[in-house]
């Protein structure tokens, strides 16, 4: 009667080892709308363990989807990924295998004296059995329950960073190869420009031999021709930096990876926003954030159980006998049936330990799961920002460069007609090159923004 009541009390003190509540207070709140938003949006389901969608197939450009699809076969940060997912869901079967009952066969030899059922002064025999163990643990309190709970969050979780971790690849896939097209076009942009710069230095030459122009215009030309050629010679290497960069991403070694140029022809899509809810439902690290944390939170319930006790129910099974040859007999039988109460009285603090280990942990979970909710809103704000005043640069721009291009081609007659200096001619031409350059670099930043926006959204988005 005394251990049933004892039993009986640990049952009604079991609600303390459940797994604490969270404070909304310590979530962010989610807006209603974004601020930098243009009205266009659209909704989706929570999905964090899917498939992010061929979101790339929308710049219609097919170099583009092969490297994609050679980075998700070799990319190693998505293997490395994969590989952890497979240790959680280990760990899951690991959990749940706790909470199945225990079958073992065994077989053992003693060579023992002084056996209970032997007279005094009997000399040493050997007790030889073999027979099957069966055990449970009775879970009364939810402790294995609550850690395979955990360890299936823990799982999901990783099954959420995998996809996270393939977006972050190919967006970073994506970024790396429109930014490579941009410097193949600034490349031929500039090397254009070094046989505009030839064809000066070849007038000015001839005016110099008429006697028509001094010397200090030869060596202003060739000072161009010459400065221009260096800043082709500094694309041409950063073009192999974002070569050697892609190989990375795919997996491949940098000396036998090679991109051929070719025009930059990558359509650039308008990616709908959503609303707000959309982004915490879409993006894999904010889910898996969020599983983390409801682990975190099943963690502490299995630390506050430690507190209770633990009943373990033993059955065997088998023959026993000191001489072999009897072994196998059925008066050689032998079996027990038990049960085992463990009950813990003190520990030195061990316990209230684990409880508070816990729960910091879980402290660290839900600030983790705070930052990277407001890190996700911060993202497509950035990015909607920056598409939104890229589109403005962008028309400025194009208005500059026309006016640049006038002005050259009005610099240039009067050159040859003799009624400007050369002077005022290289000037023209340095105006239009620098602001076609600008040019480019703010489309080339109107793609890189795309890409973000999409991978701030959590993916999810076809064309």
């Amino acid at each position: 009667m005394k251990t049933i009541s004892i039993l009986v009390t640990a049952l009604v003190l079991a609600g303390c080892a459940t797994a604490p509540e969270i404070d909304p207070a310590s979530l962010p709140t989610t807006p209603v709308a974004f601020k930098e938003g243009d009205g266009r949006w659209t909704r989706a389901t929570p999905a964090e363990a899917q498939p992010r969608g061929q979101w790339w197939k929308a710049f219609n450009d097919p170099a583009l989807d092969e490297l994609i699809a050679r980075a998700d076969r070799g990319n190693t940060e998505l293997q490395v990924a994969a590989a952890r997912l497979a240790q959680a869901q280990a760990s899951l079967k690991a959990a749940n295998a706790d909470r199945l009952p225990f079958l073992g066969l065994g077989a053992a030899a003693f060579r023992e004296r002084g056996l209970p059922d032997l007279p005094a002064g009997s000399p040493p025999v050997t007790l030889t059995t073999v027979g099957a163990t069966l055990g449970y643990e009775a879970d009364l309190f939810g402790r294995l329950a609550s850690a395979a709970k955990a360890a299936k969050l823990d799982a999901q979780s990783r099954e959420g960073l995998v996809q996270s971790t393939r977006l972050a690849v190919q967006a970073t896939v994506a970024q790396t190869y429109l930014a490579l097209r941009a410097v193949d076009t600034e490349r031929a942009l500039v090397r254009g420009t070094v046989t505009t710069y030839l064809e000066t230095l070849k007038l000015t030459e001839r005016r110099f031999g008429a006697g028509d122009v001094a010397e200090l215009d030869v060596t202003r030309a060739r000072t161009e021709v010459a400065a221009t050629e260096s800043e082709a010679l500094a694309l041409d290497r950063r073009r192999a930096e974002l070569e050697h960069a892609l190989a990375v991403l795919v997996g491949e070694p940098a000396s036998t990876f090679q991109l051929r140029e070719s025009a930059w022809d990558t359509a650039l899509p308008i990616v709908p926003a959503g609303v707000p809810g959309t982004v915490l439902a879409r993006r894999p690290d904010v889910s898996a954030a969020q599983l983390s944390l409801m682990a975190a939170q099943q963690r502490v319930g299995v630390a506050k159980a430690a507190w209770f006790p633990s009943v373990t129910l033993t059955a065997t099974g088998g023959q026993a006998s000191t001489d072999i040859s009897d072994l196998f007999k059925w008066s050689a039988r032998a079996w027990t049936v038990g049960a085992l109460l463990s009950m813990p009285i003190f520990d030195g603090g061990r316990r209230q330990a684990g409880i508070d280990n816990a729960s910091a942990e879980m402290d660290i979970a839900v600030a983790r799961y705070r930052e990277q909710v407001l890190g996700a809103f911060r993202d497509v704000e950035d990015q909607l920002s920056a598409l939104h005043l890229l589109a403005e640069q962008a028309d400025a721009q194009a208005r500059a460069v026309t006016a640049a291009s006038r002005t050259t081609a009005l610099s240039g007659t009067r050159y040859r007609n003799g009624l400007v200096s050369q002077l005022e001619l290289l000037d023209a031409q340095r105006s239009e090159l620098r602001n076609r350059r600008q040019a480019l670099a703010v489309r080339s930043a109107q793609y890189q923004a795309t890409v973000g926006l999409v991978r701030a959204l959590g993916g999810g988005w076809d064309a």
